[in-house]
C-alpha cells in the first residue's frame, strides 16, 4: 500500500435490481473509526490480492466467494463478503458477525448477489 504501487484490483460495490448498494448502505450505518477499519482492510486486499488468511478467507462450499475479516473495537468482528469478477473485487455483504460461526443467512445472499453479477444482472 505504498504511494506509487499500483492497486491489483479494483473495489466495487455490488448494485441490487433497483439500484440500492447494500454495502455501502451498511457502511454508512457505522461509526467513522468502524468505517475507517474496515476501509483499510479493503484496500490491503486491493493492493495486496491473492491474500489468505488471517485477512480473506475462502468460503468453503461456495465458487469464488471470500470473505475480509476485521477487528472492530469493543471485540466486535466484521464481515465483508466479495466476489472478484473482471478483475473487481466486488462487495456484496457486510454484517458484524454475532456468533463463532458465519450465519447460512448471510452465506446465501453473498452467493445469491455472486450469482447475479455472473449472470449478468
Amino acid at each position: 500500500m505504498l504511494a506509487g504501487n499500483p492497486k491489483i484490483i479494483s473495489v466495487v460495490f455490488y448494485a441490487a435490481a433497483g439500484g440500492g448498494e447494500p454495502v455501502r448502505d451498511w457502511l454508512l450505518k457505522l461509526d467513522k473509526a468502524d468505517r475507517s477499519t474496515i476501509g483499510i482492510a479493503i484496500k490491503t486486499v486491493e493492493y495486496g490480492w491473492p491474500l489468505g488468511m488471517p485477512l480473506v478467507r475462502a468460503m468453503v462450499g461456495y465458487d469464488r466467494l471470500w470473505e475480509v475479516r476485521i477487528s472492530l473495537s469493543g471485540n466486535r468482528i466484521a464481515r465483508v463478503m466479495f466476489t472478484v469478477h473482471n478483475n473487481r473485487m466486488i462487495l456484496l455483504h457486510g454484517f458484524i458477525k454475532k456468533s463463532k460461526t458465519t450465519p447460512n443467512a448471510d452465506l446465501v445472499l453473498a452467493d445469491k448477489r455472486k450469482r447475479d453479477i455472473q449472470r449478468g444482472n
